[in-house]
């Protein structure tokens, strides 16, 4: 059995969400013990590392409808949230070493395939079920080979991002989506069309018991017990400097600049 620090925050702030995602992948040493978190936002949009908003997203419409915006330290696409659990896995960089970047997502993913199925649906990873890979601007618009499918569906979306010392995979559990307050904002696709929910799959679980079923289905998997802790004064300190410095500021959620 393994260990891993849990890590569950009561705050819904998208900035910082995000400050906190960058502060651990940062402070993490080899030695550390592994962490899983797990979080909630407001009604937000989040941009991948390499998003180009202003081609995508109506901001003047999200800004009226008071919808925040944040950019991640991931790659992929737009991502909406509001309606969602998120979780973020901090790993030291001989996981990726060992598994590669697809045999990561392949091995982690495996407890939110664990977690469908737990709730009686039928999960699978888009090149399981040999739905091609298309990339888009859009995170519920593309589909990678690890991407989770339900009813040839896309549910949810997934990241990671690697340092030379540790590695990030952060993902987003979608009870519903809120389509009539976001499908105005995009300019172009928002991928609803190709995506689903557990609403729309028939599941009304709360969210306090999905966040339970997340964990359950993560120590299932990973035959993992868990040391929860909030964050370490070091961690916390670098995280509120984030917040500060880089998520509350455009030049980084908007332009992508440090």
């Amino acid at each position: 059995m393994k260990k891993w620090r849990l890590i569950e925050e009561e705050t819904i702030d998208s900035a910082w969400n995000m400050a906190v995602d960058d502060a651990l992948l940062y402070i993490f040493k080899d030695n550390d013990l592994p962490i899983l978190r797990i979080y909630q936002w407001p009604q937000a949009l989040s941009f991948g590392r390499f998003s180009n908003p202003f081609k995508t997203i109506d901001l003047s419409l999200a800004e009226k409808y008071r919808i925040s915006c944040v950019r991640r330290i991931t790659g992929g696409g737009i991502l909406i949230h509001g309606g969602d659990i998120s979780y973020s896995l901090i790993l030291p960089s001989s996981f990726a070493k060992e598994h590669g970047v697809k045999g990561g997502y392949r091995y982690l993913c495996r407890f939110l395939i664990h977690l469908y199925e737990k709730m009686g649906l039928k999960a699978a990873f888009a090149t399981e079920v040999n739905i091609p890979q298309t990339r888009s601007e859009v995170c519920l618009a593309g589909h990678e080979a690890y991407d989770i499918v339900i009813g040839g569906k896309k549910i949810g979306g997934n990241a990671q991002r690697h340092i030379r010392s540790a590695m990030l995979q952060h993902g987003s559990i979608p009870l519903l989506y809120d389509r009539e307050l976001f499908e105005p904002l995009f300019l172009k696709t928002s991928g609803f069309g190709s995506s689903t929910s557990l609403k729309e799959l028939g599941k009304s679980e709360s969210f306090e018991t999905v966040k339970n079923m997340v964990k359950e289905s993560f120590c299932e998997t990973f035959d993992a017990n868990f040391m929860e802790n909030g964050l370490t004064p070091c961690e916390m300190k670098t995280a509120r400097d984030l917040y500060e410095k880089k998520y509350r500021q455009n030049r980084w959620n908007l332009e992508g600049r440090e």
